[in-house]
């Protein structure tokens, strides 16, 4: 006679259950308290019997200005409104969920990247996003709601994929033991012929140095030559690789260091539309599609040292054509971004370099020599340091 089978029966799963601490940092108390302060208008329109509001500044660049003073982009006073009703029920709920996560998170000092996020959703039964687009969508606009109030996206605990980029020099990076919560100190000029890498979140860092600049990259094999031939040791100088247009950790950390430390940042770009109205302008003043968030992830006091399009008459450096796509991006530069249009050296070079119709590379540098760069260029421009563009 054939046995039964006994059928298994199936352990039910057990969510994790991180410990609740007591929150101390002044940080992570203002941005609890914006939390708690949105959730309770909610709260109390729905006891008026009113329609509960959710506001967020516009992000276009037909909201967005640029004040010399201020040093960044900065959005207007446009602001738009989610208003729950029945066609906004679902999204109103998954802000409300999202702003409850973003607290938990910081309650048990941990984070979500956008991909966590978007899976700790499905234990939200009505309320789960169906894709990834949908979540990022709600995380942009708590973010942008939230940025009215000092807060960052970090700070509410989301942190992005991307690292920062790489550090050489003189520096000292204080960070902290990730379990034991104990200081730990980073020497970046101790890492033979690799460099420090830029965590992505870079609040709690602390900085030793006595450097007297902060250099700014664009791209990697121009970072990986000054760095192996130790150009941050001979001019008394931190290194920074962007690695094209810089992350938000990138970005965040150079502010901080510069304004803890009192020392100027310089950025060393390709000579061409892109190096200077995408890398070094997102570096300086932020971009009109994240106003928002410039407040935070821009260096207001940064300069251009170079390439410049005086570089390629003055170095006789070889060039490649503009292509089409160059020519447009020069011209919307001049024409339509706030930064630009309000700064005359900037137009004039920009408008030398589209009557030129060429860009050129740091690598072009090379012409000379390998090693060019460090002996020659740099040292002479370092030499003139107010003829840097703005």
């Amino acid at each position: 006679m054939a046995k039964k089978k006994t059928a298994k029966k199936k352990t039910a799963k057990k969510k994790s259950t991180a410990k609740r601490r007591t929150v101390t940092d002044a940080t992570d108390k203002h941005t609890i308290e914006c939390i708690d302060g949105t959730a309770k208008s909610v709260y109390s329109s729905i006891l008026k019997k009113d329609y509960p509001e959710l506001t967020s500044p516009v992000r276009a660049l037909s909201n967005v200005g640029y004040d010399p003073k201020v040093g960044y982009l900065k959005l207007g006073r446009a602001v738009k409104k989610r208003t729950l009703t029945v066609n906004t029920v679902k999204s109103f709920a998954q802000a409300l969920k999202m702003m409850h996560l973003s607290k938990e998170m910081i309650s048990q000092d941990t984070f979500a990247t956008k991909r966590e996020a978007y899976y700790v959703s499905k234990n939200w039964t009505d309320a789960k996003f169906n894709e990834q687009t949908e979540s990022d969508t709600v995380m942009d606009d708590i973010e942008a709601m939230f940025s009215l109030q000092g807060v960052s996206r970090e700070q509410l605990r989301f942190y992005p994929e991307d690292h920062g980029g790489a550090v050489a020099g003189n520096l000292v990076v204080v960070d902290r033991d990730p379990v034991s919560g104990n200081p730990i100190e980073i020497d970046c000029t101790k890492f033979g012929t690799g460099a420090y890498t830029i965590p992505h979140s870079v609040e709690h860092l602390g900085f030793k140095t006595d450097a007297k600049f902060v250099l700014a990259i664009e791209t990697g094999g121009m970072f990986q030559r000054l760095q192996a031939h130790g150009f941050w040791n001979s001019a008394k100088c931190i290194i920074v690789s962007m690695g094209g247009v810089p992350t938000r950790a990138t970005r965040r950390f150079v502010r901080r260091l510069s304004e803890a430390r009192k020392i100027p940042v310089y950025a060393f770009v390709d000579c061409d539309p892109y190096g200077i109205s995408n890398i070094y302008r997102t570096l300086k003043v932020g971009s009109g599609n994240t106003a928002h968030l410039n407040q935070f992830f821009c260096v207001p006091h940064a300069r251009f040292l170079g390439v410049t399009p005086q570089d390629i008459i003055d170095y006789e450096l070889p060039t490649h054509k503009l292509l089409d796509v160059d020519v447009k991006r020069a011209k919307d530069a001049l024409k339509n971004d706030p930064f630009f249009q309000q700064s005359k050296p900037w137009k004039k070079a920009i408008e030398q370099l589209v009557k030129m119709g060429v860009r050129a590379e740091q690598q072009a540098l090379a012409k000379w020599g390998l090693n060019y760069v460090i002996e020659e260029y740099l040292p002479d421009k370092l030499k003139a340091t107010k003829n840097f563009l703005p």
